[in-house]
Parts: structure tokens; C-alpha cells; sequence
């Protein structure tokens, strides 16, 4: 079985994109979804996540997300050693989801592929770009954050031209109806690719 992976900048539409594949029949593993609901639950994770940030990493029983996100993002360091606790978990994970699918390809939505330089473990890369005002609009109404918080993320990530360029595959989502029409297009090559 083939696994494809999706990704994108924050406020591209990847979650989105990924769910017009699964409205096809593609099974679609939510990485970064799994990761934070992993964060929750596991024991493990809770243990060295306290450890290295402190007791303010968790707030009522529940991840403290807002405080993690101050800690981390000016911190590459923090980021990698938060990264090395939970993405062996997840990859765990997500190797027994694959093993009760049944398709000819899945999808696995994560925001950091070339980040974390794990392109060798897609058999297919989609990249889901969309113009900067759109992305910004996007997390301003989704995570309540303020313009000029978004563009700080925008500017610590991977710019779209170098994910780009490592993809087999992009969708421009500036147009939803338009995207999608990107997204079966896709779906079809992948399928003739596989076959």
C-alpha cells in the first residue's frame, strides 16, 4: 500500500484538501491531530513534556497549548527535543492505522514533512499552497490569533517555493471548488501511477 503525504504552511487548507480525499474513500491518518490527542493521553508523553517545560505544560489535566506555543516557537532547540518525544509515538501509531486499511493508497497529513527531512518515508508528496492574505484570514478565524502572530508563524516556516519543489504533487487552494478539482485530478494520477 502506497502512503502519500499532504502538507502544507499554516492556513493553506491541508486539513481541508485531506478531507475532500477522504470524502473519495481515501483512508486519511491526521498526524498532527493524532500528536495532540497523544499529548493528552499518554502518560509517557505527559512525564517528559512536564520535564522539559515544566509543570505549566499541562492545565487541568489537559496540554497547555498556548504556553507551549510561546515556548517553542523562538526555540528550535525546545521544538526539536518536544518533536523527538511525541513523533516516534505517532509514527508508532500510525503504522497499526496503515495495517487496517484496504485501499491502494492513504493519506498522511502532516504540517513538517521536509521540516523533519521525511520525505523518504512518502511514496508521493502533495503540497497545498494558497496566497499569503488567504492563509492569514484563514488562522486568524479559525485560531483567534492576531495578524501580526500569524505572520511570525508564516515567517519560522518552510517557504511553499522550497516544499514545492520537493513535491510530486500541488494543489493551489486560493479557490475551494477549483481545489478540489485539483484534488480528483490527483486522486486519478496517483491511481494510475499505483497501478
Amino acid at each position: 500500500m502506497k502512503v502519500v503525504g499532504i502538507t502544507g504552511g499554516i492556513g493553506s487548507g491541508k486539513t481541508t484538501i485531506a478531507r475532500v480525499f477522504n470524502a473519495i474513500g481515501i483512508p486519511v491518518y491526521y498526524a498532527d491531530d493524532e500528536a495532540k490527542a497523544l499529548m493528552n493521553r499518554s502518560k509517557v508523553i505527559r512525564r517528559k513534556l512536564i520535564e522539559l517545560f515544566g509543570d505549566e505544560a499541562y492545565e487541568n489535566e489537559k496540554l497547555n497549548r498556548a504556553y507551549l506555543r510561546t515556548q517553542i516557537f523562538n526555540n528550535r532547540t525546545l521544538l526539536s527535543k518536544m518533536n523527538a518525544i511525541v513523533h516516534p509515538k505517532v509514527g508508532s501509531h500510525f503504522q497499526r492505522w496503515l495495517k487496517r486499511q484496504k485501499t491502494a493508497y492513504v493519506l498522511k497529513e502532516a504540517a513538517i514533512i521536509f521540516e523533519n527531512n521525511l520525505e523518504n518515508q512518502y511514496d508521493y508528496i502533495i503540497t497545498v499552497i494558497a496566497d499569503e492574505n488567504s492563509r492569514i484570514e484563514r488562522v486568524i478565524n479559525r485560531d483567534g490569533i492576531t495578524k501580526p502572530e500569524v505572520k511570525a508563524i508564516l515567517k519560522n516556516q518552510l517557504p511553499d517555493d522550497k516544499k514545492v519543489k520537493h513535491s510530486d504533487f500541488v494543489i493551489i487552494n486560493n479557490d475551494l471548488p477549483e481545489a478540489k478539482i485539483q484534488a480528483y485530478k490527483i486522486h486519478q494520477q496517483i491511481l494510475k501511477k499505483i497501478r
